[in-house]
């Protein structure tokens, strides 16, 4: 039966980063994942999934030799990012604030996974079971060199030190852990539209509350768009049934003039939801990502959040050397992970719910907030930090 110093459940962005960094470290991996990316063409119509992705994210993804392949593909960087409620209390952030290039970068999340994967080949310690599905694990009591046995649904089965679950919000390792989850159900529902615009504005990403939940903008390549529209899940219904072009007036009836004239290509919807992993760790097994924490869409940190737990558990491997895969290691991982977490999914909740209320007195509140944080200076500057990983 085949060996593996780490065994990967779900090859999407996190997995896929967990695997290059547990291979830079000389560990043998597996990689199960039901389904490969689609390959990349300039032709292609934009994915309705696209991520923010932070200054800390890039240098992980540097780090692990993919940024440059994800560069070659699509990736559109953005330098401004403005939030408002009423039209003359905005709080802006600008790159020249903090003396960077850019804020961040939107780029599709295939275009993120697909520039990993192209990695996989580099490294003969890793091994990549797709199309594939996890099944069940089984502890080895009677062994020397492993915890577990990995079974696929396929039946085929191998050993483990060490089982990552990356599988998602809906993890199948975190269920069969037998580990609990907190949290909630937001009632209501984001929609996902990609759009051509009429005019350039690739440098800027908005976001705009109003009394129905928030609208925001996220700029593409081109002149291409990703809308997002965050409303009851009744309205979302309405919203896609919808022809193309009648949404494209709804959108145009509902949207901050700044957008202006837009062409619909596609849409899509999800609920929003919190969700938070009671551990993180059990024995040998490990939950990153989404597997471990959902969090509420509004400041775009999902995926960041996730790409931080692969950082630090590269970092606490690297530090504790052979003892890399001790449960005091592993331990030292969700001590530092799981209060970041919590953190920023209490910081997004309070957000959210300050924005919910209907209140004058709460509306009047919100902007005088907001035009505080608007002139707060050094103070503004070290929240934007702290969200793009920088401190």
């Amino acid at each position: 039966m085949e060996h593996f110093d780490v065994v990967i459940v779900g090859g999407g962005m996190i997995g896929s980063a967990m695997a290059i960094g547990s291979a830079q470290l000389g560990l043998s991996v597996a990689v199960i994942e039901g389904k490969a990316p689609i390959p990349f063409s300039d032709d292609q119509p934009m994915d309705l999934r696209v991520s923010a992705i932070s200054a800390q994210t890039e240098q992980l993804l540097a780090k692990l030799g993919a940024w440059e392949q994800i560069q070659a593909q699509r990736v559109c960087p953005f330098r401004r990012l403005e939030t408002w409620e009423h039209l003359d209390c905005r709080t802006r952030f600008s790159s020249e604030d903090l003396n960077l290039e850019r804020l961040g970068v939107m780029v599709e999340n295939r275009v993120v996974q697909l520039g990993l994967w192209d990695l996989f080949k580099r490294y003969p310690s890793i091994k990549v079971y797709c199309p594939h599905h996890f099944s069940h694990y089984k502890s080895l009591s009677d062994s020397e060199t492993a915890r577990y046995q990995v079974t696929l649904k396929n039946g085929e089965s191998f050993t483990t030190k060490v089982i990552l679950g990356a599988d998602g919000a809906n993890s199948v390792v975190r269920k069969q852990m037998g580990v609990g989850l907190t949290g909630w159900d937001y009632r209501q529902r984001c929609l996902l539209i990609q759009v051509e615009t009429e005019q350039s504005q690739q440098d800027i990403t908005w976001q705009y509350f109003s009394p129905s939940g928030p609208r925001a903008f996220l700029p593409l390549v081109g002149h291409q768009a990703c809308l997002v529209w965050y409303d009851t899940p009744e309205r979302i219904a309405e919203l896609e049934s919808l022809s193309l072009s009648a949404l494209c007036d709804e959108i145009h009836r509902n949207f901050p003039s700044e957008l202006g004239r837009i062409k619909v290509n596609q849409r899509g919807s999800f609920p929003l939801t919190r969700r938070h992993a009671q551990q993180y760790v059990k024995s040998g097994i490990v939950l990153l990502g989404d597997a471990a924490h959902a969090i509420h869409p509004l400041a775009g940190q999902g995926v960041n959040l996730g790409f931080k737990d692969a950082k630090v558990l590269l970092e606490e491997w690297q530090k504790a050397g052979d003892n890399w895969d001790s449960i005091e290691t592993l331990s030292r991982y969700e001590k530092r992970r799981r209060t970041d977490n919590l953190l920023m999914q209490t910081s997004m909740d309070l957000l959210y719910k300050t924005f919910r209320q209907p209140n004058r007195l709460a509306f009047f509140g919100r902007n005088l907030g907001l035009k505080l944080a608007e002139n707060a200076g050094p103070l503004k500057n070290k929240a934007l930090k702290y969200a793009l990983g920088l401190s």
